[in-house]
């Protein structure tokens, strides 16, 4: 069979489909280019690392890698049932919350809906829509962030899911609560709202709203998070859906069996049980943000307020030049032409000597 006839055969939303692309690894980049000490700010993962505790947790895990996992993660569900003043049967546990993601398209989108969302949104919505074979609205961004009254009147008798990430990666825009709910409560109820918190510990803007508190007055509301962030999980790949039990049931059916590991579920578990590990997680982006942000006001450069742990540079030029030669300097940063930014360079929130490095390697990249 030749590569074409097998796309041929490939279901419609596939063939145009491309791949989600990650950040470069470290031992890519030292790989091909043959260096070593290289950092790593391009995938928004947290320098302070995961709880000693949560740790500890996985290691002790490792004693039953024979078994298979609880397949409902009956305790990681129960911590965060009770974390979050829920019935259990409103969280749903996915490989990472891309994975919930995929499973509220599988579960409420095809090939004769539609399915909303922003200009700049985060990738994994259209790639989810797509492969189902839904129709894909996209609503113009505002001040590079969501514009709920664009998103609004893109909805329809034909709607099913609307995507919202508060804040947005890549841009770390945010929605306050009001507008934020009056756009929710002004959705029909034929449609399913997608509120994603991927970065909601790291957030301090005053009226930043915690959508999942709207759980019992909004049922066709499903907020989801990630362990991968701020508690530092990013390897194990564990998020969560929260919503009312009747969509939990839906996409408990779409969900894969075992879909979250043993050693993730203990390890998310600890993790949960330490919060001050999160604060001074927060305390070390707030400070990392402080030192980026004046870094860059030296080099004369703008960026896109942030309420995550990363900013989005703008360079005022095309990013892939700088992005590559950073790479040659040991610096892995993510260009977001993909997002619809050919100019702006997203950098995560590193250690304060690798926020250094990577002012330092920028003003030299600039000045060739």
């Amino acid at each position: 069979m030749t590569r074409n006839s097998t796309i041929d055969i490939a279901a419609p939303g596939i063939a145009g489909l491309k791949p989600y692309v990650p950040g470069k690894p470290v031992s890519e980049l030292e790989r091909e280019l043959g260096i070593t000490g290289s950092i790593k700010l391009a995938s928004n993962e947290n320098p302070l690392g995961p709880s000693p505790r949560a740790v500890a947790a996985a290691q002790a895990a490792l004693a039953e890698l024979a078994r298979y996992p609880d397949g409902g993660g009956f305790e990681l569900r129960r911590a965060l049932a009770e974390r979050h003043g829920v019935d259990m049967a409103c969280v749903t546990l996915g490989n990472g919350s891309n994975d919930v993601l995929d499973m509220v398209a599988r579960a409420f989108l095809h090939p004769c809906v539609e399915t909303v969302m922003a200009e700049h949104c985060f990738a994994v919505y259209p790639i989810s829509a797509q492969a189902v074979g839904a129709t894909i609205r996209v609503a113009p961004a505002r001040d590079r962030g969501h514009d709920l009254d664009a998103m609004r009147a893109l909805v329809n008798e034909h709607t099913r899911v609307v995507w919202v990430a508060n804040p947005n990666n890549p841009t770390g825009t945010w929605l306050p609560r009001q507008p934020l709910r009056a756009f929710l409560d002004g959705l029909p109820a034929h449609v399913i709202a997608v509120v994603d918190e991927a970065y909601v510990e790291y957030v301090d803007a005053p009226d930043y709203p915690d959508a999942s508190q709207w759980l019992v007055e909004l049922p066709n509301l499903v907020v989801t998070r990630t362990f991968s962030k701020a508690y530092g999980l990013a390897a194990l790949r564990v998020g969560y859906a929260l919503s009312s039990p009747a969509i939990a049931d839906l996409l408990n059916r779409v969900r894969q069996p075992f879909n979250v590991n043993s050693v993730a579920l203990a390890a998310a578990h600890a993790a949960l049980g330490d919060q001050e590990h999160i604060r001074r997680g927060v305390e070390l982006n707030r400070q990392g943000m402080a030192q980026l942000v004046a870094g860059l006001g030296t080099l004369g450069l703008g960026y896109i307020p942030s309420v995550g742990n990363f900013l989005a540079i703008d360079l005022g030029r095309p990013a892939a030049p700088i992005d590559q030669a950073l790479l040659r300097e040991g610096v892995i940063t993510r260009p977001i032409a993909n997002y619809g930014l050919p100019n702006h360079l997203r950098v995560t929130v590193g250690l304060p000597e690798e926020n250094a490095r990577f002012l330092a390697a920028l003003a030299r990249v600039l000045d060739r």
